[in-house]
């Protein structure tokens, strides 16, 4: 599936995200969801990895793999899953962060907490 856009990819994510949804429903705590997402995607065909570390730069000096990818889908797509009452402008930031720590093009945020996934996969671009 190498020949696959960002765009196509996210295709993907969306309709696995609603399916895991409309399955399991809200309440769960984000690592179900994890599982379910990434055994949906792999499902697809699709090259799945899961708590893919980060390596976090500061001036030259390595600080470590403290912070890790919940979904990273191709080695193209970034997914930050949450199941929280409500999205907070931390969470949309701390995706954008994972974006260019990374250097990955597009990401999606994801709340598994709500009773309507339509507005819950929010989709961020990095200007790389």
């Amino acid at each position: 599936m190498d020949k696959m856009t960002e765009n196509d990819i996210g295709y993907q994510i969306r309709g696995a995200c609603f399916k895991v949804h409309n399955e399991l429903g809200p309440g769960l705590l984000e690592s179900a969801y994890e599982a379910a997402l990434a055994f949906e995607l792999g499902s697809l065909g699709l090259s799945v990895e899961t708590q893919v570390p980060i390596n976090v730069l500061y001036r030259g000096l390595e600080l470590g793999t403290s912070y890790r990818i919940d979904i990273l889908v191709e080695g193209k797509v970034l997914i930050e899953l949450k199941s929280v009452e409500k999205l907070s402008d931390l969470h949309h930031k701390q995706l954008l962060t994972y974006l260019k720590l990374a250097n990955i093009k597009l990401g999606y945020l994801v709340n598994f907490n709500t009773d309507s996934m339509k507005d819950s996969i929010i989709r961020h671009v990095n200007n790389l």
